[in-house]
């Protein structure tokens, strides 16, 4: 799930100096092969190149990345990963802020895809274009789904390789429908969703627990045919007739009962329990939790089925997770080790072997035409659901104020569900007005 980038914003400007006067980028070039990872061989044929690498998330999700780290440095002789736990993307952002600004950042990094524009444009990330073109045909950059590489890229340049990516998906408990009289085909559109909540209530459960999540709302926003900022990212577009039909939806149901929108820090960790305990019939999520949900709907004696998120005018949906980025101080040696994990951790193989693992999207087309995936998909068709809901997905904004923005918005979306007197388009006017002032900077 999507999460806010804590203190990178109060700290940027200072960033962006030490970026500007400090940074010692590699200007690698069409056929440079290797150059500093040569120059360190030469010297000390024996010596690996440690790197680190921080990451996000733990559980199942720890234990892929550990995993892969593992094989990574089994596999060969020359560099050595240290994978480090940060937390969530909230956590490991400022972490790599802080560390990049003390000169100790780590060579390779999770990135959240939206915070991409802000880190990659304030010097942190090193750009990957021209790493890209010299090593293509090992590569193969066109392999990667189009419909996860619009975050990769900053003002036409490459800073990122899809890693771990998600949609959010709809999760259902199939028993609880049955046991309700409703199809468990559905809910296929929100006006269905209301109906399936309202017999759900009658028998004394919520239709969802739904925080008020940013990647969640932008999504709803899609599907309404709106978008959440202008075209060019300088205006606030959230405040649209489109933009504002979700929160309406939202506070009527909520207002109603038929659906439960906790608040707070634990929101999220709210629905997951309500929907595991069998208290509300749906939850939205991440399709990182795909084989997590699985295991608990097993364990808890009930059907669990996938689907895309209900749609309003149309389907729609945001891209989320992470993709591997390198930050821009390390050494010539560093930033080609750190080039050859990356290029290693995305390959064909192990994305089949983190889709399998959690859940995450697989990212090469070459994956999802493997017979291995096709197998996979065949047995337990919950984890194609994501897959095939990307002809509906979309980029996140990734302009330098957006985390802020989110924050403003995701406030006034609770003002506007807890409070009575408070309209969707107030509540969002409001928002919008405080948006524009960041983002016309």
């Amino acid at each position: 799930m999507v999460k806010k980038l804590t203190a990178l914003s109060l700290a940027i400007l200072m960033v962006m100096v030490l970026a500007s006067c400090g940074t010692n980028s590699t200007n690698v070039s069409t056929g440079n092969t290797n150059s500093g990872a040569k120059a360190g061989a030469e010297s000390a044929p024996s010596k690996k190149v440690v790197i680190k690498y921080w990451y996000a998330f733990g559980e199942k999700i720890e234990e892929a990345k550990q995993n892969m780290v593992k094989e990574f440095n089994e596999s060969q002789d020359k560099i050595e990963v240290i994978a480090e736990h940060q937390g969530d993307y909230g956590d490991l952002h400022a972490k790599v802020q802080a560390a990049f600004a003390a000169g100790d950042a780590p060579a390779v990094t999770d990135l959240e895809i939206a915070s991409t524009g802000v880190f990659a444009r304030s010097g942190m990330l090193q750009e990957l274009t021209a790493y890209a073109e010299r090593d293509k045909d090992q590569l193969q950059l066109e392999d990667f789904n189009p419909g996860l590489m619009g975050n990769a890229y900053v003002d036409d340049k490459l800073f990122g390789l899809p890693f771990m990516r998600s949609t959010p998906i709809l999760y259902k408990n199939i028993t609880m429908l049955k046991d309700a009289g409703l199809d468990p085909k559905g809910p296929k559109t929100w006006d269905e969703l209301e109906q399936y909540s309202r017999v759900l209530k009658e028998k004394g459960k919520v239709g969802m627990t739904v925080p008020v999540d940013i990647w969640f709302y932008e999504g709803l926003v899609a599907q309404s045919g709106g978008q959440i900022l202008s075209d060019d990212g300088k205006s606030a577009a959230f405040n649209s007739p489109e933009g504002v039909a979700p929160v309406e939806f939202w506070k009527k149901m909520s207002s109603e009962g038929l659906i439960k929108m906790p608040v707070g820090d634990e929101a999220g960790a709210t629905a997951d329990k309500d929907w595991a305990n069998q208290m509300s019939a749906f939850k939205f999520g991440s399709t990182a939790g795909v084989t997590g949900s699985m295991e608990i709907a097993k364990g808890n004696g009930f059907e669990l089925e996938t689907a895309f998120m209900p749609a309003n005018v149309s389907y729609g949906v945001p891209t989320g997770g992470a993709q591997l980025v390198m930050t821009s101080k390390s050494s010539d040696g560093e930033k080609e080790a750190a080039w050859e994990f990356i290029k290693w951790m995305t390959t064909k193989e192990n994305t089949i072997y983190q889709h399998k693992y959690v859940g995450y999207l697989p990212t090469r087309l070459s994956a999802l035409e493997s017979e291995e995936l096709k197998a996979h998909f065949k047995q337990y068709p919950q984890f194609k659901v994501a897959v095939d809901q990307l002809e509906y997905a979309r980029p996140r904004p990734m302009e330098n104020a957006y985390p802020e923005v989110a924050e403003i918005l995701k406030e006034s979306i609770q003002k506007a569900i807890l409070d009575p007197k408070t309209s969707p388009q107030d509540a969002l006017n409001q928002a919008a007005e405080k948006a524009n002032k960041l983002l016309g900077k």
